[in-house]
């Protein structure tokens, strides 16, 4: 593989890794046996640092075409706890509020859920990357500030029921959507319809475009196939 003239590599990302540390660590195990001090490196979309799964790098001139790949689709398995909420819509913060959940069943959810295909308007969550007067939201929001976030349109191109445990109150989906869905607002708007509250307690990025899980590799299998480029 030439890293300088520029690859396409798809990571498997690990649980708690921000998609700027695989970037970092890949640019910086690429520098020192590449004898170089600068490189490219770039992601073509974030992944939560609670969620894992595939994460798409560029090196080199491949560099060029993040924007391009940006816009491709993206599929997710993700699992919902219902009943309750946290500011973060995820496990990052603790559970703020809890909700009756008795009258939710398997035929009211198979009823609600593809009600979320097709076209969408999503209010990001306050915890994410999107920029306000500059800043991040998530940065003003840790620091217990509150902004208006506006709505954005997307597009939910497939959402499947793969489990419900209603024992549990967890629910796990099958997502394929564009760019700029934050399953974590899919989760709090799911929640909403069903007349209760929902976070996320799962995410797993499983495509991006073409690239699948199986395509990707971990840091440790990157690392080796770097010393042996």
């Amino acid at each position: 593989m030439d890293f300088l003239a520029g690859e396409i590599i798809g990571f498997d990302k690990p649980y708690g890794w921000t998609s700027f540390d695989v970037v970092g660590k890949a640019r910086w195990l690429l520098c020192h046996r590449l004898g170089v001090k600068k490189l490219k490196v770039g992601h073509t979309g974030t992944l939560d640092p609670l969620a894992t799964g595939v994460v798409v790098v560029c090196t080199g001139k491949q560099t060029k075409r993040i924007e391009e790949l940006q816009q491709h689709t993206k599929e997710y398995i993700a699992t919902l706890q219902l009943g309750a909420t946290t500011p973060s819509f995820d496990l990052e913060k603790d559970i703020d509020a809890t909700f009756p959940t008795d009258h939710i069943t398997q035929p009211l959810i198979e009823q609600v859920i593809p009600t979320f295909q097709g076209e969408q308007w999503q209010v990001p969550p306050m915890f994410s990357a999107v920029k306000v007067d500059g800043k991040r939201a998530y940065k003003l929001a840790r620091k217990g500030e509150e902004v208006e976030l506006k709505p954005k349109l997307l597009v939910i191109d497939e959402i499947e029921i793969l489990l419900f445990d209603a024992s549990k109150m967890q629910l796990t989906l099958r997502i394929v959507c564009s760019k700029g869905t934050y399953i974590r607002a899919l989760a709090r708007d799911i929640g909403q319809r069903l007349h209760s509250g929902a976070h996320l307690i799962a995410l797993h990025r499983t495509r991006v475009g073409d690239i699948t899980l199986s395509d990707c590799v971990t840091m440790e299998q990157f690392e080796q196939m770097v010393e042996n480029a």
